[in-house]
């Protein structure tokens, strides 16, 4: 079980929102790639990263920040990236600055044939990010709900190759309230491919809670405000998830 944790970008800060809304940001820290290294440091075996601006406008918007990020991390660990990435081009440079996951979200589900596209061109590199509210998927930075169901779409867009689906309760991002285990497991059941939680995590006992269902398919767990205002501790937060599951996922 990954414990991973979340630098969310917007005018190259490091922020942290409450339920997507962009005007409700927190700044944890100026310096991105000072952040990354301390998530190294504390042992962080992934880090995960959004393009807040990016995920808004349709097209990245931090890529300076990421790169500082990239050049901190130096291949040590992987890094998974998401928000504003519309276009083969743009996830090709991405990888080649040495990003190893990319993270579609709304343009897998506006963009006909993207996604499908993406897993082909860049095989093993290419994960889905599905934000949801009373579960159908939300778009745009979650500001647009849609009548898609986020289990019907995680089943087709598995046929298409992609290596791990990100789920995300909107409702719970943020609020420090707990993460929707009945949701996360409910995807996680219906698919081969692991899914990885996301959205409020908020201390030890939801690890517990986390590891209880690794079994069903849930490969980690993003964390973002909880390790930031100190709810949560991250190094105990994996050492406990290794200990309960005897030993971690290193990739």
């Amino acid at each position: 079980m990954l414990i991973i944790p979340a630098i969310d970008l917007k005018d190259g800060h490091c922020v942290r929102l409450k339920q997507g809304v962009m005007e409700d940001a927190t700044v944890f820290s100026e310096n991105p790639g000072e952040m990354a290294t301390h998530w190294l440091n504390q042992g962080a075996r992934r880090l995960h990263l959004v393009d807040l601006n990016g995920a808004f406008a349709g097209k990245p918007k931090n890529k300076t920040a990421i790169r500082e990020i990239v050049r901190a991390i130096d291949d040590q660990i992987p890094i998974q990236l998401g928000g504003g990435i519309r276009d083969l081009d743009t996830i090709e440079s991405y990888l080649d600055e040495g990003v190893t996951y990319i993270i579609i979200g709304t343009a897998a589900i506006k963009i006909p044939g993207f996604l499908h596209d993406a897993c082909n061109a860049f095989p093993g590199h290419i994960l889905v990010g599905l934000d949801a509210k009373e579960g159908k998927v939300a778009v745009d930075g979650w500001s647009k709900v849609t009548g898609h169901d986020v289990i019907d779409l995680a089943i087709k867009f598995e046929d298409y190759g992609v290596e791990a689906i990100i789920y995300t309760d909107i409702g719970r991002d943020g609020m420090l309230n707990g993460v929707n285990i009945k949701a996360t497991v409910d995807l996680a059941r219906e698919l081969t491919i692991p899914v990885i939680a996301s959205g409020g995590i908020t201390n030890l006992d939801d690890v517990k809670t986390l590891c209880a269902i690794e079994s069903e398919g849930v490969m980690g767990a993003i964390t973002g405000r909880a390790i930031y205002q100190g709810t949560l501790d991250f190094m105990a937060a994996q050492a406990l998830a290794d200990k309960l599951l005897q030993g971690g996922d290193n990739a």
